[in-house]
């Protein structure tokens, strides 16, 4: 559960410079007050999908719901589904609805409206901090660290340096390096690029990742709605793994989006986020994830199921 001090993490080399403050805070999250319990937020980030990016609608909603509870309360779970695909011509209206207040917990029902009807929906769970003498949590895998690792950037332009990359992967890569993202990246295993040599691999994937620029260690509800930003990241895509030989993503995309947080952490700080996907089949895949802190405490736990459809590899389309 979190607690309202942060975390005495030091292993990150330090914060970035506080006067580049993070764009996922001044902008990508900020929310524009309409009346009580109703925002409007606005879109810096479309994919190559032409769609709404999930993770800055589940950061903006966490947003919206946290605005609707008090100080000495954080969230430590929240519950969404994508029942309309979004646009990214208009912005998304945020109605909240204080479902119960209690003395130890609080749920906010949120509401994301496009055109007059609803494009997600979410609730989410605010508990007091409170002592507990049952704890436990997994191990966190030994990988090696953010400084020994290439950014993602400079892995693409590695792949676009081969001669050997066929034309239509070279096109799509600099597509994705061309992408303005308010993240940081850096792959554990850079062959979970393996997609651009036509190799499968197993539904796992690893990965540094942080809020570009700085948050600071005051608000802790907003690292929580950056880490729902961050948790949508390439998550989905990992139950594609074990079968990108053979097949290309015709249409993918995210029907629900769960997370636990259990531990106080810093978005802007190095976080292991650790990603598997246990099944697939009848046109969706199930993905999981784990944030892991430096430290090796588990910070935040993510589960997501989502529409994904195949068409043979051989076959002919543009990226």
């Amino acid at each position: 559960m979190l607690s309202p001090e942060a975390p005495e993490d030091g292993q990150d080399g330090g914060d970035p410079p506080r006067d580049l403050r993070s764009v996922l805070v001044t902008s990508v999250l900020n929310l524009e007050p309409l009346d009580e319990d109703l925002f409007r937020g606005r879109h810096y980030w479309v994919p190559l999908t032409k769609q709404l990016f999930g993770g800055q609608i589940v950061g903006q909603a966490l947003v919206a719901a946290a605005k609707s509870v008090s100080e000495d309360v954080h969230v430590h779970s929240l519950h969404c589904y994508f029942v309309r695909a979004g646009d990214p011509k208009v912005p998304v209206l945020y109605q909240v609805e204080r479902t119960r207040t209690g003395r130890s917990f609080s749920v906010r029902s949120v509401k994301a409206v496009q055109h007059g009807r609803p494009i997600f929906i979410c609730q989410a769970s605010f508990q007091q901090v409170q002592p507990s003498p049952v704890q436990h949590q997994l191990s966190m895998p030994t990988v090696p660290p953010p400084e020994e690792l290439p950014d993602y950037k400079t892995v693409i332009d590695q792949y676009l340096r081969d001669p050997a990359l066929q034309d239509k992967y070279r096109v799509g890569l600099k597509r994705i390096a061309a992408r303005d993202v308010p993240i940081e990246i850096k792959l554990v295993n850079p062959s979970a690029l393996s997609q651009l040599q036509n190799r499968c691999a197993e539904p796992k994937q690893m990965f540094w990742v942080r809020a570009q620029g700085y948050i600071g260690e005051g608000d802790i509800k907003m690292h929580c709605c950056v880490a729902a930003y961050i948790s949508d990241y390439a998550f989905l895509g990992t139950a594609l793994l074990p079968h990108q030989c053979q097949y290309k993503v015709h249409f993918m995309v995210s029907l629900d989006h769960s997370m636990w947080f259990h531990a106080p952490f810093r978005a802007d700080h190095w976080m292991l986020y650790e990603c598997e996907s246990p099944w697939a089949g009848g046109s969706r895949g199930l993905v999981r994830g784990q944030l892991w802190r430096r430290d090796g405490v588990l910070a935040v736990s993510c589960a997501q199921e989502g529409v994904i459809r195949v068409k043979p590899q051989h076959s002919e389309s543009k990226l």
